[in-house]
C-alpha cells in the first residue's frame, strides 16, 4: 500500500426508492457486553453488582453465547468502565462459537501495534473477529469534526492494509510511516469486517470509502430507508457496496402490556439531572448522531414512543444509541423484519439488565429468526 490519502468528498444526499428485498432472509443478531459502566436494573440507580468488571462483563458475554447470539459487541470508552482490547484477550479463549465485535478508537494506539493486537485476537478466536471502528476525541483532546474523520479514514486504510498482510508506505496528515506488516496475521490472512457508523457528512463519506458494515442508531423508518439509500449511492461512487447494521436496545415480554410496564419501570426512578450527567459523560455526547437521538426523544409522545414499538425513554440516561424496540415477541419480530426489508442485515441489541434481557430475547424472539454471523452469508 503506497498512498497519499484522498481528501473527504462531501457527497450530496439524493432521495431514491427504498431497497426492498422480496423476503427477509438471514440476519446477524448480536448482543452487547456493558464494558462502559452501562448496566442498570433501573436507569440512574447504581447497582455495584452491575458495574463494569471482568466478572460481570464476562458473564454477559457467556450468557449471549449460551443463548445463541451470533456476535457480541465490546464497546470502548476512556473514563467509563474497563479496557476493550485487554478484556477481549481474556474473553476470547472462553468463547467456543460466537464472534466478537471489538471496538477500537482511532488515534488511541499506533496503527501497526493495533493491527498486531487485532490479528492476535483473530487467531485466539479461530478467525471470528470483527472490528467496530470508533471516531472519537481522545481524552484531553478536542479535534474539529472534519479533522477527526480524516484521522479515522487514515487509520482504517492503514489497518486494512496491514491486516491484509500488505507493506505500507503511507504519508498522510495523521499517519506517516513505512512498515512491513506484522508477522502475526489473521487466520485467513485478510482484514476482518470493519463496522463503522456516523451521521454527519464527514462520517458518511468515510464509511462509503472504507467501512464494510455501516451502523445506524435508531430512527424513524422513513429516515432509516433514506440513510440506507444515501449510503448506497455514496459507496457506489467509490466503486464499493456496503452492508448495513442497526444498533438498538430491546425490551421484550410475553405481552405488550408487560413490555410497556418493564419500560416504565426502567425509568421510573430516574432523576432528570442524573440522566443529564450520565448522557454528558461520554466523549461523543455532542456528536450529530447523539443530537439526532435527542431530537427523537423530544418529538416522542408522552409515553416516550416515537413510532410503533420504538421507545425513546432509554435515551434519557444514555449517550449514543437512545431508543429501544419494545413490545411482545410478535411486535419485536415484526419490527426487526421491517428493518430487514429496508436492507438491514445485522442487529446489535442490548437491554437492561443485560443478562436478564438477553435471556428474554433468546427465549421469546431468537428462535423465530433465521440468523447467522454476517461473515457466513455476506461477501466482503
Amino acid at each position: 500500500m503506497t498512498t497519499n490519502p484522498t481528501p473527504l468528498i462531501e457527497t450530496p444526499v439524493t432521495a431514491t426508492s427504498p431497497f426492498n428485498p422480496a423476503e427477509p432472509t438471514q440476519v446477524e443478531i448480536s448482543w452487547f457486553s456493558a464494558l462502559c459502566d452501562d448496566d442498570y436494573a433501573q436507569l440512574g440507580l447504581t447497582d455495584q453488582s452491575l458495574r463494569s468488571s471482568w466478572e460481570h462483563c464476562r458473564d454477559i458475554a457467556l450468557t449471549a453465547e449460551r443463548s445463541g447470539f451470533d456476535n457480541i459487541l465490546l464497546p470502548s470508552g476512556y473514563d467509563l468502565g474497563i479496557d476493550t482490547i485487554a478484556f477481549a484477550g481474556g474473553l476470547a479463549p472462553l468463547l467456543e462459537r460466537m464472534q466478537m465485535l471489538v471496538a477500537v478508537r482511532c488515534g488511541e494506539m499506533w496503527a501497526p501495534q493495533l493491527a498486531r493486537q487485532l490479528a492476535t485476537l483473530d487467531q485466539m478466536l479461530d478467525g471470528r473477529l470483527t472490528i467496530n471502528i470508533i471516531s472519537s476525541d481522545m481524552p484531553g483532546e478536542k479535534l474539529e469534526s472534519s479533522a477527526r474523520y480524516r484521522r479515522t479514514l487514515e487509520t482504517m486504510q492503514v489497518l486494512r492494509a496491514l491486516l491484509n498482510g500488505e507493506e505500507v508506505a503511507f504519508h498522510g496528515e495523521f499517519i506517516n510511516l513505512e512498515v512491513a506488516p506484522p508477522r502475526a496475521q489473521t487466520l485467513d490472512g485478510s482484514c476482518p469486517p470493519l463496522y463503522f457508523g456516523g451521521l454527519s457528512n464527514h462520517a458518511r463519506d468515510v464509511a462509503a470509502q472504507e467501512a464494510d458494515v455501516y451502523l445506524m442508531w435508531p430512527d424513524l423508518m422513513p429516515e432509516v430507508a433514506s440513510i440506507i439509500n444515501d449510503m448506497r449511492q455514496r459507496a457506489s461512487g467509490y466503486g464499493r457496496a456496503l452492508r448495513f447494521g442497526y444498533r438498538a436496545h430491546v425490551i421484550v415480554r410475553e405481552t405488550e402490556r408487560e413490555a410497556h410496564a418493564a419500560a416504565a419501570h426502567l425509568v421510573e426512578a430516574l432523576d432528570p439531572a442524573e440522566g443529564k450527567r450520565i448522557r454528558e459523560r461520554s466523549l461523543d455526547h455532542s456528536s450529530e448522531g447523539v443530537r439526532r437521538q435527542a431530537e427523537l426523544r423530544e418529538s416522542s409522545s408522552d409515553d416516550g414512543f416515537v413510532e410503533d414499538a420504538l421507545w425513546t425513554g432509554v435515551g434519557r440516561a444514555r449517550s449514543g444509541c437512545g431508543a429501544a424496540i419494545v413490545g411482545s415477541p410478535e411486535q419485536v419480530i415484526n419490527k426487526l423484519r421491517a428493518y430487514q426489508s429496508l436492507g438491514i442485515e445485522a442487529f446489535i441489541l442490548s437491554g437492561y439488565p443485560h443478562i436478564e434481557e438477553a435471556e428474554h430475547f433468546a427465549r421469546l424472539v431468537l428462535p423465530e429468526i433465521t440468523h447467522a454471523p454476517l461473515r457466513s452469508f455476506a461477501h466482503f
